[in-house]
């Protein structure tokens, strides 16, 4: 029998990614054994979702795969990402780990770039949800039950109102046609707390709303946060 290929997953803690790794573990090729997630480590939370990392935790230790992080300074630039991002991959290239699988699904220009980076490393790309139709996937996540609230709404895409909604049909009917159901273009991004790649549901409330703007050399954008608060873990020894 074929051994399975060392396997690790970019966690970025939403549905797709969720979805994704749902796939994986079920392939006959892939054995996934690290999840890694990109942190704002001034802020302490998860790059783009602005999910506090005791949430990430919670979420690795339900899932029983072991994790790390990248820990990005407040703003960092291209170059500093990709160094921290080479540093982290010849760790794992050592560790005997071949592929990296992503949760992206059509962005063709993203999906380059993540291939030209990790090429002169010899990792090989897998994109279990890649080309699949944004609506059948959105049913399938809902369909298996997995469970995930709205936390980043990009303002220029999407009202504050659907900042901690409940991904499920009616969130699905109520989205702007000019929306991609999966957010794929980047309209709005989720944390995932329940599913069957969970041993547990990942407990939290829902805190305040914010709006934060960022703007670079060319252009501003909005966005609306939902900051979710932690409850502690109940685990069982």
């Amino acid at each position: 029998m074929q051994n399975k290929h060392k396997t690790y997953f970019n966690w970025s803690t939403g549905k797709d990614s969720a979805l994704a790794l749902y796939h994986l573990l079920k392939s006959k090729e892939h054995s996934v054994e690290h999840l890694l997630t990109s942190v704002n480590s001034h802020y302490q939370r998860v790059s783009m979702h602005g999910l506090r990392t005791e949430l990430l935790q919670q979420q690795l230790h339900a899932t029983g795969i072991a994790g790390s992080t990248i820990e990005l300074p407040e703003q960092p630039s291209n170059v500093q990402y990709e160094t921290l991002m080479r540093e982290t991959v010849s760790r794992l290239k050592e560790d005997g780990f071949t592929h990296a699988a992503f949760g992206d699904i059509f962005l063709e220009d993203l999906k380059a770039y993540r291939e030209q980076q990790l090429h002169p490393f010899g990792i090989t790309t897998v994109f279990p949800l890649w080309k699949k139709d944004t609506r059948q996937l959105i049913h399938e996540f809902i369909d298996l039950g997995f469970k995930a609230i709205v936390i980043c709404i990009n303002a220029d895409a999407l009202p504050k109102t659907f900042a901690g909604r409940i991904i499920d049909r009616s969130f699905i009917q109520d989205l702007p046609a000019s929306v991609d159901v999966c957010g794929e273009n980047g309209e709005f991004h989720t944390f995932c707390f329940d599913g069957p790649i969970f041993k547990r549901p990942i407990k939290f409330s829902t805190g305040e709303i914010v709006f934060k703007e960022y703007s670079t050399a060319s252009s501003k954008h909005g966005f609306w946060f939902c900051d979710l608060l932690p409850e502690k873990e109940n685990v069982q020894l």
